[in-house]
């Protein structure tokens, strides 16, 4: 699993053969993102959540998402590293990923690094964002199920009314359940999702954790359980997979036309560059003419 991620990672020329390998195989995991500002214990509430799903007979693989190194471009391993606790179990796989610049808190092979975990047999795969804010709403493109984490005393209820997360959250949790204000961050949460409608019929639960001593984690567990039989029974697993892997086939589009134009047509479009600099055709021109030289070849 650790080599064909990086072979994800590293873009490998064997990239397409590994994931057509992979395709019959895949479709079982239950993906659970995570996501919440800095400090909110992401890092820990994640290996709690292995705890509990691996009490439970699950085969659990986590993908988190660090921060890049600007020496090596890696993962700067700081989530692998305070999972230690889990290493030597056999039936958990935990990869730390670097963002590599990519915002919305994931690295651009994360869909492909789910693929992996999901056909080599986990039952759930937990993806923790890097924790970058109001950009990491993209964790709900893919996960079949986002949990928002908030803590008290963190202005997290304005933070969720800013960050547009009361329309991705699927399970919030209010962790660090210990401190002051947790009461009063669960009521305001609550008063704000009461104002907001889903079509999906779902209606978030909000869950109260002390992750470091593995408080309320059970309570949890229940809940993102809860919410993957809701999303079978009602048809939402297969529609949220599907438009997924809309996204990630566009994505993949995008990404081959940009390397035609940069590598390949990078000569063609120097010169119509230089075309548009004097004046002789306009931008938007110029990039007809770029994809229709495209077409043609």
């Amino acid at each position: 699993m650790a080599r064909l991620i990086t072979l994800v990672e590293d873009e490998s020329e064997h990239l397409r053969q590994v994931s057509a390998a992979l395709a019959p195989l895949v479709g079982r995991a239950h993906v659970i993102g995570l996501t919440g500002s800095p400090g909110v214990g992401k890092s820990t509430t994640t290996s709690a959540l292995v705890t509990e799903f691996r009490a439970r007979g699950r085969r659990v693989g986590v993908l988190a998402v660090d921060p890049t190194s600007p020496f090596s471009g890696g993962a700067l391993l700081g989530d692998r590293i305070r999972m230690q606790e889990h290493a030597t179990d056999p039936d958990v796989f935990i990869r730390s990923m670097a963002s590599r610049g990519h915002l919305g808190g994931l690295s651009w092979a994360t869909p492909q690094a789910i693929r992996v975990l999901d056909a080599a047999g986990c039952d759930v795969v937990l993806l923790e964002t890097v924790g970058v804010g109001q950009s990491e709403v993209e964790v709900a493109g893919l996960a079949d199920t986002t949990v928002v984490l908030l803590a008290p005393g963190m202005g997290d209820g304005i933070q969720a009314a800013k960050a547009g997360i009361l329309e991705i959250g699927d399970v919030f949790c209010v962790n660090k359940a210990d401190r002051d204000g947790a009461t009063t961050t669960r009521r305001e949460l609550r008063t704000m999702l009461s104002m907001s409608s889903r079509e999906d019929g779902w209606k978030p639960p909000i869950d109260l954790t002390v992750a470091s001593e593995g408080r309320g984690i059970a309570e949890l567990v229940d809940d993102l359980e809860a919410h993957a039989r809701h999303l079978r029974q009602t048809g939402q697993l297969e529609r949220r997979r599907t438009a997924r892997l809309r996204r990630e086939i566009q994505s993949i589009a995008l990404d081959q036309v940009r390397r035609r134009f940069v590598l390949d047509g990078g000569e063609e479009l120097d010169e119509l560059a230089a075309r548009a600099q004097a004046g002789e055709i306009d931008p938007f021109a110029a990039a007809d003419e770029l994809l229709r030289r495209a077409s043609d070849t």
